[in-house]
């Protein structure tokens, strides 16, 4: 069984932005940025659906999904790849909506997706490779962005 440890826990509640890959009816990759993903237990990812018709759309004909999490800065991160549960009413997507809704999310949220991890792995850049640090990847970003 998956099991998420501290590190992957805190990336992803901290990051929070990721980018979810779907399948489309037409068999073609759809991928979607997404600001609330979150980790929902040990096993479990979870984003709220704000304006994302054409992910909610893919999931209902296909669960199969994909989510990257990288740290802009470090350049680490990680792949989750699982199947999606929709929630739209129930107690489960009441709890999970208040949950969002305690951090700050304003937008009207349709449909809450809990994700069923089957097998994550890491993300690293190439700059590893290459004998660089992550502290002088960090600030190396960060120079870039400001």
């Amino acid at each position: 069984m998956i099991e998420f440890d501290d590190e992957i826990k805190n990336l992803v509640n901290f990051q929070k932005l990721g980018y979810v890959a779907t399948v489309a009816l037409d068999g073609t990759p759809n991928l979607s940025p997404k600001g609330t993903i979150a980790i929902l237990d040990d096993s479990r990812l979870v984003f709220a659906n704000i304006r994302s018709p054409q992910t909610i759309e893919n999931l209902t004909k296909n669960p199969s999904i994909e989510i990257n999490v990288i740290d802009p800065f470090s350049r680490l991160g990680y792949r989750f790849k699982g199947l999606a549960e929709i929630l739209s009413d129930g107690d489960d997507f009441k709890n999970i909506l208040d949950y969002f809704e305690k951090k700050g999310i304003k937008s009207k949220i349709s449909h809450i997706v809990v994700v069923d991890v089957k097998s994550f792995s890491e993300v690293t850049s190439p700059s590893y490779d290459l004998g660089i640090k992550k502290d002088d990847l960090v600030k190396k970003w960060k120079k870039y962005y400001n």
